[in-house]
């Protein structure tokens, strides 16, 4: 499905593009999503908040959505639920008490490194469609697109 704006060559191409990287993104989360919520009750922000902490360690609530690219009232939501789930604890800086660090308990620790394996195994049969240079080329044309001057 491409545009059907009847705007200038560059403007049809961009947008054409654009709703391709749009629709294979969101296909592709969507897939994972669903194995993600099905088998282990888990939003894509959930593991991907576990995945950092077990990768990462500990970090600031702020860290932590920065890394996720979650608003601060967003990030609050997703460490408030896997709290709730006892996946996570809060705990004030001891060098800043103004802010707020967030760690993996012992039963979030378990189950991400639980959970990590399958979900990679998973990325890697979606991004299996493309050989390994398209895989390269890819991640190559990803990072120039994300790169803000």
């Amino acid at each position: 499905m491409g545009t059907h704006y009847k705007g200038s060559k560059e403007q049809v191409q961009a947008l054409d593009t654009y709703i391709k990287l749009v629709r294979v993104t969101e296909s592709i989360v969507a897939r994972l999503s669903h194995q993600l919520r099905s088998e282990n009750d888990l939003t894509l922000s959930q593991f991907g908040a576990l995945e950092s902490l077990l990768h990462l360690g500990d970090m600031s609530q702020s860290e932590l959505g920065h890394k996720l690219l979650k608003s601060s009232g967003n990030i609050t939501m997703v460490v408030d639920n896997l709290e709730k789930r006892g996946l996570v604890q809060r705990c004030r800086d001891t060098g800043d008490r103004r802010v707020v660090m967030v760690r993996l308990t012992a039963v979030g620790r378990e189950l991400i490194a639980g959970v990590f394996p399958a979900h990679a195994q998973a990325i890697t049969e979606e991004m299996g469609h493309l050989s390994q240079e398209e895989q390269g080329v890819l991640g190559v044309l990803c990072k120039k697109l994300g790169v803000r001057s």
